[in-house]
C-alpha cells in the first residue's frame, strides 16, 4: 500500500468526518453521511493497521475513529440535574430499599455496644483486664484522653481527619460487601467494641452522662452512617449468596451499582458528622444544646431515608443508575 496515494484518496473524507463530529446538530442527510464515513474510517484504520503500519496515520485515523464514534452513538454528559436526582431520589430511595437491613444492624451494634458497657462497668475485673488503672484514669479523668481528644486539634483539621477515617470505614463495608459481608462484620465488631469500651470506662468513672454529652452531638449521624454502610454491604453479601429471580450476575450488577453508589451520598453525611463532631461537640454551648443540634441531625436525616426514600421507592426507583444508562438485559424465568 502507497500511504501517499492512500490519504491523498481519503483526505476529503477523512475532514469531512470531522466537520460533521463536532457539529452539535445533524440534518437528516448529514446524519446518514455522518454514519457512512464513520464506517468507511474504521475500514481505512483496519486497512492501515494490517498492509502498512505507521504511527502517526493509526493515531490521526483512531482519534478520528473515536470522535464519529462518539458522534454516532450519542454522548451522556453529566450535569447538575443529575447530583440533583441523585440526592433527591436515587439516594434516598436506596436508603429505603435497605432499611430492613441497615435498621437490624443498628439496633443489634447499640444494644452490643450496652452489654459490653454493662459488662465493663459492673465488673472491676474486667476492667483491669483492659488496661492499667493509672492508664484508664488517665483517659477517663477530667480533661483526660476521651475529653480532649475533641479538642486538642484545630477543628478545621480535626474535621478533615474525622471524615477521613469515617469515610474510609464506610467504604471499606460499601465495597468489601461482595466478600459475603464478612469484612462488614469484622468493622462492625470493632465499632461495637469501641463504643461500649468507651461508654463502660467512663460509666465506671461515673461521667458516663459527661461522654453522653460529647458523644451524641456527632455520634448519633455518625454511627447511624455506619450502620447504613455496613447494611448495604450485607445486602451486597447476601446477593451473592441469593440473588432472587435475576440471575447472579445481573443481580450483582444492579445492587453492586446501588451500593457504589451510596458511597456519594454517605461521604456527604460523614462530613455533615464531622462538621458537628469539630465544631459543635467540643464547643461552649450548654450541653442540652449540643446534644439537641445532633438529634435534629439525626431526625432529619431519618425524615429523609424513610419518607422522601419511601416516595421515591414508590416510583419504582432503587438508587440503581436511570434506566436510559443502563445495559438492555435478557428477560428471566421468576
Amino acid at each position: 500500500m502507497d500511504l501517499d496515494v492512500f490519504v491523498a484518496s481519503h483526505r476529503a473524507e477523512w475532514q469531512r468526518l470531522e466537520v460533521l463530529s463536532k457539529r452539535r446538530r445533524l440534518s437528516g442527510e448529514e446524519a446518514d453521511e455522518l454514519v457512512t464515513l464513520y464506517q468507511r474510517a474504521t475500514s481505512h484504520l483496519a486497512q492501515v493497521q494490517a498492509a502498512a503500519p505507521d504511527p502517526t496515520l493509526e493515531g490521526r485515523l483512531t482519534t478520528l475513529v473515536a470522535r464519529g464514534r462518539s458522534a454516532v452513538t450519542g454522548s451522556r454528559n453529566s450535569s447538575w440535574r443529575d447530583a440533583g436526582r441523585y440526592f433527591t431520589v436515587s439516594f434516598p430511595a436506596a436508603l429505603y430499599r435497605s432499611r430492613r437491613w441497615w435498621i437490624p444492624v443498628a439496633v443489634v451494634s447499640l444494644l452490643g455496644s450496652a452489654l459490653i458497657a454493662w459488662w465493663i462497668a459492673a465488673h472491676p475485673e474486667v476492667r483491669d483486664s483492659l488496661a492499667a488503672p493509672e492508664q484508664i484514669r488517665a483517659m477517663t479523668r477530667p480533661g483526660g484522653q476521651y475529653e480532649t481528644y475533641y479538642s486538642d486539634h484545630p477543628a478545621t483539621s480535626f474535621a478533615l481527619k474525622v471524615w477521613t477515617n469515617n469515610a474510609w470505614i464506610a467504604a471499606t463495608c460499601l465495597v468489601f460487601g461482595v466478600a459475603l459481608g464478612l469484612p462488614v462484620l469484622w468493622v462492625l465488631y470493632g465499632n461495637v467494641m469501641n463504643l461500649g469500651v468507651a461508654l463502660g470506662l467512663m460509666a465506671s468513672a461515673g461521667r458516663l452522662d459527661f461522654f453522653l454529652g460529647l458523644l451524641l452531638p456527632h455520634g448519633l449521624l455518625e454511627l447511624t452512617a455506619v450502620f447504613v454502610a455496613a447494611g448495604l454491604g450485607l445486602r451486597l453479601g447476601w446477593t451473592v449468596i441469593d440473588p432472587g429471580p435475576r440471575s447472579r450476575s445481573t443481580a450483582l450488577a444492579e445492587e453492586g451499582r446501588a451500593t457504589i453508589g451510596m458511597a456519594l451520598g454517605l461521604a456527604a453525611v460523614l462530613f455533615t458528622s464531622g462538621i458537628l463532631e469539630a465544631f459543635v461537640t467540643p464547643s461552649g454551648l450548654p450541653t442540652w444544646a449540643r446534644i439537641g443540634i445532633g438529634v435534629v441531625a439525626e431526625v432529619l436525616f431519618l425524615l429523609y431515608a424513610l419518607v422522601l426514600g419511601r416516595r421515591a421507592a414508590a416510583l419504582g426507583e432503587f438508587g440503581d443508575v436511570e434506566e436510559a444508562d443502563r445495559a438492555d438485559l435478557y428477560p428471566v424465568a421468576a
